[in-house]
């Protein structure tokens, strides 16, 4: 046992504790039980001996007892000297019992001691103690023992103690076995313990970790929500904001270009001949109200994009006409303070694929920035090209502007120093957002300046501005070279080899879409957000058959409301295979529809539109109640009728219930209505009109402020047909594509809006 203890590793402090103990325990109590049955042998054979020998044997016996307890003592800490002090002890009061007792027979317990040197250490004990027991026999049976042992004793004693080493190393080595078996179990058990209780540890960390994410997620799962509901709260705020901008702008805005289209257009209205100048000036108010008018609309689309980008108008623009329109804009603030303004625009430029209107409104920004800012001199405009790119240029002999503020010039809200804004006024946008403007067409924008050195000051003098926008070249030689004509007439087979490549231009293809629906609503919409894709609007589903079989298309697309919409058989069967996308995008006249009216019309309004409308309700057409909470509309509603040659007779009241009551006392052959008042608004009229049959079929024309497609959600139906059917794989990506789009994510890609 105590070899096994020792030839173990020093790293299983466990096992090693463990065999230490049984060892021990082994020890202890084979110490205990052959030292209280020698004494109680000792103690009867000593029983009938005289009292000098008892008193001789009690000694011994003390020896013994003392060994005895040396050794118990000595095994938790030194366990061979304990063994070592046993085993002499035990030797020692076996010797002398042996001589005071007259017994050689004695001497066979020595035979005991390779037994338990066996049993308690292990075959080096066991060697060891028969070592000495020979010995011990040895000298026993010499004369100088004194009671020598009989030659046949001292020879079995020693043969005995191999025996009963050798049985003790029978019986022992099994035990033996099992033992060292048992603490290799039970150090494999202690190592998988340990791995136990670390994954335990691991599995509790992980679980803290998991509650505090769990925490976490819950925290931010009620700051999303709330998140989610002030997104929602500033949604239906900005759709407010959005239908109030509609009306409050719209309207001075109507007043605007009505009255000046009506100066314009009938000036005998006004009872004479008007000045020239005067309608020059008016054509100029008109032309930049309307300019106005469109960006106002621009503020309105930009509400209903949810990437939160400006769309663009784009088409085929020569940036001459743009140039020129923009300084007849700024032209009178240039002769109000005397300043020159002059353009040189390179001849035979190319027209360039952009949004007239921003890139007006950003010349017109810079034009006025420079007039501004300009007290003598005037400013240069060229327009050149360069490359790949046409570069246009606003040079004024203004103070120019230090390096130091040049970074921040195009940063919002931003102006050379504080004096800037009283003096000359703006509000620090304007080249914020042409800037943005230019760079939404792929173009930049960039300073310089001062242009002329300052004699000794700290700033020189003059500001340049200029930006570039791309232009889209034609085709390589290389490219051009496999666009040829491959075949022409009076070959030997009738026809020859043509190498010089087409004179015809390269063309270039675009995506084309075929629209059906009655309105041009969702025309409009593909135009402005999807510009390089060509639209061809068809009234019926069998015009979009005929246009798909004279010119293939990506796709049909259907704008009807689901009481009209089209048979799926008639999409299912269109030529080459032609898919089909239908939705429900309500314009005008679903609007009308809705109402029960005959038209609905958008403010700002132009005049020919709205006798155009009237002439169409026929010639019976009269008399014509103008119901307006603005006088100002009134007045113009009512202008604009007077202009026309029919001779109309007009009626106006300022309130929905003034309303109803001229109704019902006039008669009037047409009603033009405005939705949007205080008291008795104009859906309460159409309502209670409706109740009336005295007045139930009077037409009733709308003329709001309010976009009827200026809602944030503008469809909530899209359906998609495919004539030739989808395979599994297309069917999985139009799935997969259709809800990556609708579903809003964190990591959903940028949306981009044009």
């Amino acid at each position: 046992m105590w070899q096994v203890t020792r030839s173990g590793p020093r790293s299983q402090l466990a096992s090693a504790d463990t065999a230490a103990d049984l060892m021990q325990s082994t020890a202890r109590n084979i110490l205990i039980l052959s030292s209280t049955f020698l004494l109680a042998i000792a103690i009867v054979l000593s029983g009938n001996s005289e009292s000098r020998v008892m008193m001789r044997m009690f000694a011994s016996m003390l020896i013994l007892a003392a060994s005895s307890l040396a050794a118990y003592r000595l095994l938790a800490r030194r366990y061979a000297l304990a063994q070592l002090v046993w085993q002499s002890g035990l030797a020692v009061a076996l010797t002398l019992a042996m001589r005071l007792l007259d017994q050689p027979y004695v001497a066979l317990t020595f035979a005991l001691l390779p037994l338990v040197a066996m049993v308690t250490v292990g075959w080096a004990g066991a060697l060891l103690s028969e070592a000495a027991v020979l010995a011990a026999a040895w000298w026993a049976a010499s004369p100088a023992f004194g009671l020598p042992l009989p030659p046949a004793l001292a020879l079995a004693i020693p043969i005995a103690g191999a025996f009963a080493g050798l049985l003790g190393r029978a019986v022992v080595g099994p035990l033996l076995a099992v033992t060292e078996w048992s603490l290799s179990g039970f150090e494999q058990a202690n190592r998988h313990l340990e791995e136990a209780r670390e994954q335990r540890l691991e599995l509790i960390m992980a679980r803290e970790d998991l509650l505090k994410a769990n925490r976490e997620l819950a925290r931010l799962s009620d700051r999303l929500k709330a998140l989610q509901r002030i997104a929602e709260e500033a949604r239906q705020a900005k759709a407010e904001f959005v239908a109030n901008v509609s009306h409050e702008l719209r309207t001075p805005l109507n007043m605007i270009i009505g009255f000046t289209d009506i100066i314009a257009r009938s000036p005998q209205v006004y009872g004479g001949r008007l000045p020239a100048s005067l309608l020059t000036d008016i054509a100029a108010v008109r032309r930049n109200s309307q300019h106005l008018a469109d960006l106002v609309n621009d503020v309105l689309d930009l509400s209903q994009v949810e990437a939160g980008r400006m769309a663009l108008n784009r088409e085929w623009t020569a940036l001459a006409d743009v140039i020129e329109a923009a300084m007849a804009a700024v032209r009178a603030l240039f002769d109000s303070k005397g300043l020159y303004l002059r353009a040189a625009v390179e001849p035979h430029l190319p027209q360039v694929f952009c949004d007239e209107t921003r890139i007006r409104e950003v010349l017109i920004n810079l034009l006025s920035n420079a007039g501004r800012f300009t007290e003598r001199g005037g400013v240069d405009i060229r327009c050149e090209r360069t490359g790949n790119e046409i570069i246009i240029s606003a040079a004024d002999t203004g103070p120019g502007i230090a390096v130091k503020d040049q970074a921040r010039i195009f940063a919002p809200f931003q102006q050379v120093d504080s004096t800037t804004r009283r003096r000359y006024g703006g509000s620090g946008l304007g080249l914020t957002i042409s800037k943005q403007f230019v760079e939404m067409h792929g173009g930049r924008m960039w300073l310089e300046s001062p242009l002329e050195p300052a004699g000794g000051g700290a700033n020189g003098t003059g500001t340049r501005i200029s930006f570039a926008l791309p232009v889209e070249l034609p085709l390589s030689d290389e490219a051009v070279a496999g666009v040829r004509r491959a075949l022409t007439p009076d070959d030997e087979m009738g026809f020859l080899a043509r190498t010089r490549p087409a004179r015809l231009p390269p063309s270039r293809l675009t995506p084309r879409l075929v629209v059906l629906e009655k309105e041009e609503t969702l025309q409009r919409l593909l135009t402005r957000y999807l510009p390089d894709v060509e639209c061809t609007v068809v009234r019926t589903i069998e015009a979009a058959v005929e246009e798909l079989s004279r010119s293939p298309a990506q796709a049909l697309v259907v704008n009807a409301s689901p009481l009209e919409a089209v048979p799926p058989s008639a999409l299912t069967a269109l030529p080459y295979g032609t898919p089909a996308v239908s939705c429900w995008v309500p314009g005008e006249d679903e609007a009308a529809r809705r109402l029960g009216v005959v038209r609905y019309l958008v403010k700002p309004l132009a005049s020919a539109r709205l006798l155009s409308e009237l002439a169409a309700l026929g010639d019976d057409i009269k008399t014509v109640l103008i119901v307006d909470d603005e006088p100002d509309e009134l007045h113009l509603f009512a202008r604009m009728l007077e202009a026309d040659a029919r001779g109309y007779r007009i009626l106006q009241v300022t309130n929905g219930q003034r309303a109803l009551a001229m109704l019902r006392s006039r008669q009037p052959d047409v009603m033009l209505l405005d939705l949007v008042m205080a008291g008795v608004d104009g859906f309460q009229v159409l309502e209670e009109k409706g109740r009336d049959p005295l007045i139930r079929d009077i037409p009733v024309i709308v003329i709001s402020s309010r976009d009827p497609t200026g809602d944030p959600v503008i469809s909530n139906m899209l359906t998609v047909t495919h004539g030739l059917g989808f395979s599994v794989r297309n069917l999985l990506a139009t799935i997969q594509a259709i809800s990556t789009i609708l579903v809003p994510s964190a990591q959903t890609g940028e949306e981009t809006g044009r």
